[in-house]
C-alpha cells in the first residue's frame, strides 16, 4: 500500500490523502479545498496531482469546506466511485457544497464581466449541476459500525467531536494476505467541548494519519468563553456605542456562539441589544445540529431540560436577504454581528468588515483559526491597513480573538486521542493539517510520548508503507 500527501501537507487545508493498493484500489480520504493561501489557492485547487478517474472510493471525514470542497470537481473529471461518510455529515455537505457552487458560479460571473478582451472566460471550479451528480454517489455509514466498502477494505467511523458528524476514519486493509489497520484522525475536536461529545477512543492502528493544527498550543487555563464574549460585547457596545463584527464559520463556531450566547441570556447577564447571523448558510447548519441532538454532550442535554432551543435568544435575528445584510451597514446602533466566513476571506463579512474596520470604537472579534495569508490572519498579525474591495483601509477598530474558541483540539487533546495506541505497535504516524514549524514541534513532543516514527509529508510526497522500518 502506498500513501500520496495531495492537500493539507505542511499546510492546513486542501485535505486529500490518496490510498493506492497493489491491486491498484485507490481509496481517497477527504477532498478538501484550500482556502487562505493567497494568490497561489487558485492554482491549488486546480491540480489534483493525481488521475480523479482512477479513483476507486472516497472517504469523507467531515463536512467542512477544505475537507469535502473539491469533491464536485473531483467528480466533473472523472470519479464515478461512491462517497462514504456519516448522516450528519451528509446533511452537512448538501448544503455547504450548493453553497461553494453558487459562489464559484457568481466569482466567475463577475470575472467575465471584467476580463480584457480577448482574454479566455474563467470557468467556476464546479457548478450546482456537479454538485448534484456528487451527491447522488454519496453512501452514509453510522458510527462504531464494520462496513466493508469492498472485500478487501473494511472502514468503521468513530465521533471525533470536531463538528456535528465529523469521524475518525478506520480502515482494514487486507492484501496478499495480511491485514493493515490505518487510522485518519480527520480533524480532532475537543475533550470537554460547549456542545458536542468528545472524541471517542479507537482500535489499534499501525499507521496513522494525524491531523496537527494546533500542535503547539494549548487552550485551557484561558478565560471562559461566555466571560470573555459578555466583557467584549459590553465593552464595545455598551461603553463604546459601537459595533461587534465577528467572522465565524457557518458550521461549529456559529451553533458555538449562539449557545455561549443563550447561556448568558439564561443567566439574565446578555446584553439588551440587537444580535444578527448574517449567513443564510449558518442558518442551515444550525438547523441540521438541531436535527442531529444524538451529538451532544450531557451539559448540553441538561440545558435543553429548562430550555427546548439552546441556539435562539431574545434580540436574535438571522438575516437572508442581501437587502437586509447591506441595511446593517446603514444601521449605527450598537450591535454583535456574526458573519462567515471564519478567516474572513469571503462572504458578507468582509464589507462588515470594510462598514466598521475604520472606527475605533468597533471591535473585530476573531474566534477560530486564520492561516496567516487570510483577512482575519493580517489582522490578528496587527496590520496597520488593510487591502480590501480594492480599497487600502486603515485599521483603527480594536482586534480582538478568543483562542479557546476551536473545534480542533490542542496539542493536549491530541495526545489524549492517541493515549489508546501503544506507541511501539505504531509503525509510522504521518501529520498533516497543520504549519510546518507546528507540526516540527508537535512531532518532538510525540517522540517523546513513544511514537519515535514521526513524518511530516511534503505536498504531493509518495510513502510506501511496506519499506517504513519498524
Amino acid at each position: 500500500m502506498k500513501i500520496a500527501f495531495h492537500g493539507a501537507a505542511r499546510a492546513v487545508t486542501g485535505s486529500k490523502h490518496l490510498l493506492t493498493l497493489k491491486d491498484n484500489t485507490q481509496v481517497l480520504l477527504d477532498c478538501g479545498m484550500f482556502q487562505g493561501m493567497g494568490e497561489a489557492t487558485d492554482g491549488l485547487n486546480s491540480n489534483f496531482g493525481f488521475d480523479p478517474s482512477k479513483v476507486t472510493y472516497v472517504i469523507l471525514s467531515h463536512a467542512h469546506i477544505d475537507h469535502c470542497g473539491l469533491m464536485p470537481r473531483l467528480v466533473a473529471e472523472g470519479f464515478t466511485g461512491n462517497i462514504f461518510c456519516t448522516p450528519a455529515t451528509m446533511d452537512l455537505t448538501r448544503i455547504l457544497l450548493m453553497d461553494s457552487a453558487k459562489i464559484q458560479m457568481q466569482d466567475a460571473e463577475y470575472a467575465n464581466k471584467k476580463r480584457p478582451r480577448g482574454e479566455d472566460a474563467e470557468e467556476p471550479l464546479y457548478t450546482d449541476d456537479d454538485v448534484v451528480k456528487t451527491l447522488g454517489q454519496f453512501k452514509i455509514v453510522d458510527y462504531n459500525t464494520d462496513f466493508d466498502i469492498c472485500p478487501s477494505i473494511t472502514v468503521n467511523f468513530t465521533d471525533a467531536g470536531h463538528i456535528v458528524g465529523s469521524a475518525a476514519v478506520h480502515l482494514t486493509i487486507k492484501e496478499e494476505g495480511k491485514s493493515t489497520r490505518l487510522t485518519f484522525s480527520g480533524d480532532v475536536g475537543r475533550y470537554g467541548d460547549l456542545l458536542l461529545k468528545s472524541p471517542q477512543t479507537f482500535p489499534q492502528a499501525d499507521y496513522i494519519i494525524m491531523e496537527s493544527t494546533y500542535g503547539d498550543s494549548l487552550h485551557k487555563d484561558l478565560e471562559p468563553i461566555e466571560n470573555m464574549l459578555l466583557e467584549i460585547i459590553q465593552h464595545t457596545c455598551l461603553v463604546k456605542k459601537g459595533k461587534v463584527v465577528i467572522p465565524a464559520f457557518s458550521v461549529g463556531r456559529t451553533q458555538e456562539l449562539l449557545y455561549a450566547l443563550n447561556s448568558l441570556e439564561l443567566k439574565h447577564k446578555l446584553p439588551d441589544i440587537p444580535f444578527y447571523v448574517d449567513s443564510p448558510l449558518s442558518e442551515q447548519a444550525t438547523q441540521v445540529l438541531k436535527n442531529h441532538p444524538e451529538v451532544y454532550n450531557n451539559g448540553v442535554k441538561e440545558v435543553m431540560k429548562i430550555d427546548h432551543d439552546p441556539f435562539a435568544f431574545k434580540g436574535l435575528k438571522f438575516i437572508e436577504s442581501v437587502e437586509e445584510s447591506k441595511a446593517l451597514n446603514n444601521d449605527h446602533r450598537p450591535c454583535v454581528i456574526i458573519s462567515a466566513s471564519g478567516m474572513a476571506d469571503g462572504g458578507r463579512v468582509r464589507h462588515h468588515i470594510r462598514n466598521t474596520v475604520g472606527d475605533q470604537k468597533n471591535t473585530i472579534l476573531m474566534v477560530g483559526y486564520c492561516s496567516p495569508g487570510s483577512l482575519g490572519g493580517r489582522l490578528l498579525a496587527g496590520d496597520k491597513t488593510i487591502y480590501l474591495f480594492r480599497e487600502n483601509l486603515q485599521v483603527n477598530a480594536e482586534v480582538r480573538s478568543i483562542q479557546s474558541m476551536s473545534a480542533h483540539g490542542d496539542y493536549e487533546d491530541l495526545l489524549q486521542f492517541l493515549s489508546t495506541q501503544d506507541p511501539a505497535m505504531v509503525k509510522q504516524l504521518f501529520l498533516v493539517h497543520g504549519e510546518y514549524p507546528v507540526q516540527q514541534h508537535f512531532a518532538k513532543r510525540l517522540n517523546e510520548h513513544g511514537f519515535k516514527h514521526v513524518t511530516i509529508p511534503e505536498y504531493h510526497q509518495v510513502f510506501d508503507c511496506e519499506t517504513v522500518t519498524v
